[in-house]
């Protein structure tokens, strides 16, 4: 992806996050979604998380529903934990946490998240 492990792990996303309204419309728009989307039924989403070291490239932009459930929300939950693997436990690679998002973060949300 790029970013290394130490701004991965040390870094705020804030200073990297640089979607634009513009991007967005572009986004919903090769979904054949209507912007905006009606409030709270979808975000503008990145594949791999800027905090997993993804970027703000179109092609790693997509609109994440809220419902129905698992959606964007339990999403973040996946790209916390990943982060947390990486960054605080060391028990994962920072390439195997994109490829677990990338593959099937589902799978990893009902295996090591969901409650």
């Amino acid at each position: 992806m790029g970013i290394s492990t130490d701004v991965v792990c040390t870094t705020s996303t804030r200073g990297r996050r640089a979607v634009t309204t513009e991007m967005k419309r572009q986004v919903y728009a090769e979904y054949g979604i209507p912007y905006p989307a009606p409030s709270g039924a979808y975000e503008v989403d990145h594949f791999i998380p800027l905090e997993l070291g993804g970027s703000n490239d179109v092609a790693n932009l997509w609109p994440e529903a809220a419902q129905p459930r698992p959606g964007f929300h339990e999403k973040d939950a996946v790209e916390t934990a990943l982060h947390d693997e990486v960054c605080k436990a060391h028990t994962m690679m920072l390439d195997q946490a994109q490829r677990v998002i990338a593959s099937d973060w589902l799978k990893y949300y009902n295996e090591k998240v969901k409650r």
